[in-house]
């Protein structure tokens, strides 16, 4: 039905509803400049200052399923409204902010409008477009919405420079709020919602079935072991361990950050149409990918005398900011494997992943380097990012597990005769399961 629709619309409607999440992207990443100003009128260190950023991360992880159920059951349309006037208000309130306290509520209100963002922007293209273009278009919104932190860094800074806190994030907030009523009126929904649950128990058991089906699964650990690295390196830890433990000037380290960025935004497009063309190369992209982040990690770890050359660690982070394109591959999966009546609570549960993944990685790491903080010469770092090294190699197990079992479940349905969502060839290390020991797994 998708690809029956007016394409036109159906792009006029994406569009409104992509500047709504490039502005989620930029509020999340708004402390980022904000962190200096930050410390002296909360009064507070930089560990007290990291909560801002684990309270987020936190947040936005633990509301991606309900999130897929609130889409699934009210439509894209009223959550994303919902969304934009939560992250208006919340930055609003973060102007006004003069505690600690007051300052971590506000951001945890920014943080649930962030929250119900993605999941449904997602929600939108399954229903406005064909699963052949899906990946394409999920690649480009993610890439667009990269932009948002572009805007969160040398825009924003100039403007808390020139009207200070206050005025800066109260003009956003309004901004944002004001946005509310261009989506109430121009996103639309075309897919029947699904049904209220009657109780607690109906809505586990949605969540269950969603997470019954093998492609499901192995989204969400796709997802879990893609974007991690990124997302704990811009957060949080990416400019203390290039000046830190690398030894890099802090102008360079700002430069080297931003290659974070530039890599989705240019990588997003190019994976999208390598996936929506090919989509039986997918999950081989995926471990190709979590191959040379490997590599990379090896590369900074391992270098003699603890400093690999600028242009190495340049070509690491960009190939760290990939993750980010590689990791649309999970909700590609999850199109392709779900009911669109399904398809916003399997999004939210691939999304998770993630999402938890970064918000365990930042975790990690700032309690390894309280562990080793007497280390000398910022050999501290070095060792604190085997944590995310070791996250990366359980995570990518795991999607190597279900990546076995979702084929298993492929050539068993094309077997029987059912249309299946990809064509496949077996290999010698394709397993034969039948569903229900899939199910189980």
């Amino acid at each position: 039905m998708a690809a029956d629709r007016p394409e036109s619309r159906a792009w006029w409607i994406w569009s409104v509803a992509v500047v709504a999440y490039l502005a989620a992207v930029f509020h999340r990443g708004s402390l980022g400049v904000a962190g200096t100003q930050a410390l002296d009128r909360f009064d507070v260190g930089p560990a007290a200052l990291s909560a801002f950023t684990v309270l987020q991360v936190g947040i936005y992880a633990g509301m991606q399923i309900p999130t897929g159920l609130l889409v699934d059951r009210f439509g894209a349309r009223r959550v994303i409204t919902t969304a934009v006037l939560l992250l208006g208000t919340g930055q609003a309130l973060f102007a006004l902010a003069d505690t600690y306290a007051m300052g971590l509520a506000a951001r945890g209100v920014l943080g649930l409008g962030d929250a119900l963002m993605w999941v449904s922007i997602l929600r939108l293209v399954a229903a406005h477009f064909s699963a052949r273009r899906y990946a394409l278009v999920a690649t480009i919104s993610s890439a667009l919405g990269a932009l948002g932190g572009v805007a969160a860094t040398f825009p924003l800074a100039a403007a808390l420079r020139t009207i200070g806190w206050t005025g800066t994030f109260l003009l956003v907030g309004a901004l944002t709020m004001a946005y509310a009523a261009v989506t109430v009126s121009v996103v639309r929904d075309t897919t029947p919602k699904a049904s209220a649950p009657k109780s607690g128990g109906a809505v586990l058991a949605q969540v269950r079935d969603a997470w019954s089906v093998p492609g499901t699964r192995l989204a969400f650990w796709t997802h879990f072991c893609t974007m991690f690295v990124s997302g704990a390196l811009t957060l949080l830890w990416g400019f203390p361990y290039l000046v830190d433990g690398l030894g890099v000037a802090a102008s360079t380290a700002s430069v080297l950050l931003s290659l974070l960025i530039i890599g989705q935004v240019v990588g997003g497009p190019l994976v999208g149409a390598l996936i929506g063309q090919r989509p039986e190369c997918r999950m081989w992209l995926v471990m190709g990918y979590l191959s040379l982040n490997a590599l990379s990690w090896c590369a900074l770890l391992t270098w003699p005398q603890g400093r690999p050359p600028l242009a190495v660690i340049a070509v690491t982070f960009l190939i760290f900011a990939i993750g980010g394109p590689v990791s649309s591959v999970a909700f590609a999966l999850v199109r392709d494997y779900n009911s669109l009546r399904q398809v916003g609570t399997a999004t939210g549960v691939a999304n998770a992943g993630g999402h938890s993944a970064t918000a365990l990685g930042v975790l990690t790491v700032g309690l390894v380097l309280d562990m080793f903080e007497s280390m000398p010469g910022g050999s501290e770092y070095r060792v604190a990012m085997l944590a995310l090294v070791a996250l990366l190699i359980f995570g990518a197990s795991r999607t190597w597990v279900w990546w076995r079992r979702a084929r298993a479940e492929v050539f068993a349905a094309a077997q029987r005769g059912e249309q299946v969502p990809v064509l496949l060839h077996r290999h010698r290390w394709d397993l034969e399961i039948p569903r229900r020991e899939a199910v189980a797994a």
